[in-house]
């Protein structure tokens, strides 16, 4: 099936210093693309895959499950690290995850982790249901474009392959198991008011980290997809901030400084 427009993959060459940006379940790019130009803008490398079975119809993702949504992002840190000398992952709700395990499982060649609205559990008794009514029921209602801004929408679909949900499940449970070993420094943005994923999923990942540079961050104006909301301008510019910290001379004048390089 073709991709959605706007739902294209998204990569910019820019300097030694490099972020993978990872997508939520059953959206898209499109939720991440202003994040991701915003970056390569003021001189990072930047890599904003498609996740399998994403951007094209809810039939597509259905044959897919968490092996293969993280196979696609190992594979991008994998490339940027041959590229650059700093790799920041990032992500938002499910993406975050993948972020997180990103950082768990690679260590040294991860520098940073940026997430926002970070997934940690599929909740409600349904949840405990999905191994049996997967077979049952192919769909339940979709979850994209959880929004406050007027105008805005997601790239997402409209409807959640059980199939694909229930992988999503014991992704999570197994991530919650990892993430002790994420010792990277970690800039955490949540919504205050949140429809898709509950501040205790970001309560509990601050609680599992190892980490010691941890910096939390409110969102008081956005719903879930707060790259696309209100908050989007303090994510883009707090994030740069961190990666700019740990990566001395990131964002100034609109390119990377020398001290970015190895």
């Amino acid at each position: 099936m073709p991709v959605l427009p706007g739902a294209e993959p998204y990569r910019h060459e820019g300097g030694e210093v490099g972020v993978i940006l990872c997508h939520g379940f059953t959206g898209s790019p499109q939720s991440l693309r202003p994040w991701a130009e915003h970056h390569a803008a003021h001189g990072l490398t930047v890599s904003l895959p498609l996740l399998p079975g994403h951007g094209t119809r809810w039939e597509d993702m259905q044959v897919t499950g968490w092996q293969d949504w993280y196979a696609e992002v190992d594979r991008e840190l994998r490339l940027l690290s041959e590229r650059c000398s700093r790799v920041f992952v990032a992500g938002l709700s499910m993406g975050g995850a993948l972020a997180l395990r990103l950082a768990a499982r690679h260590g040294a060649r991860v520098t940073g982790a940026v997430v926002v609205n970070p997934a940690n559990k599929v909740h409600g008794l349904s949840a405990y249901a999905l191994p049996v009514a997967r077979h049952l029921v192919r769909t339940t209602k979709g979850i994209a474009s959880d929004i406050a801004k007027e105008g805005a929408a997601e790239l997402g679909y409209d409807r959640v392959p059980l199939h694909a949900a229930h992988s999503l499940r014991v992704f999570l449970r197994r991530l919650d198991g990892e993430l002790p070993q994420v010792t990277q420094p970690l800039l955490l943005l949540r919504s205050a008011q949140d429809h898709v994923v509950p501040a205790v999923d970001s309560a509990r990942v601050l609680s599992r980290v190892s980490s010691t540079d941890v910096t939390e961050i409110v969102l008081e104006q956005s719903y879930h997809v707060a790259t696309l909301d209100e908050d989007a301008d303090r994510i883009f510019e707090e994030s740069l901030a961190f990666i700019g910290r740990l990566a001395p001379g990131v964002g100034k004048d609109g390119k990377e400084g020398t001290a970015a390089v190895g």
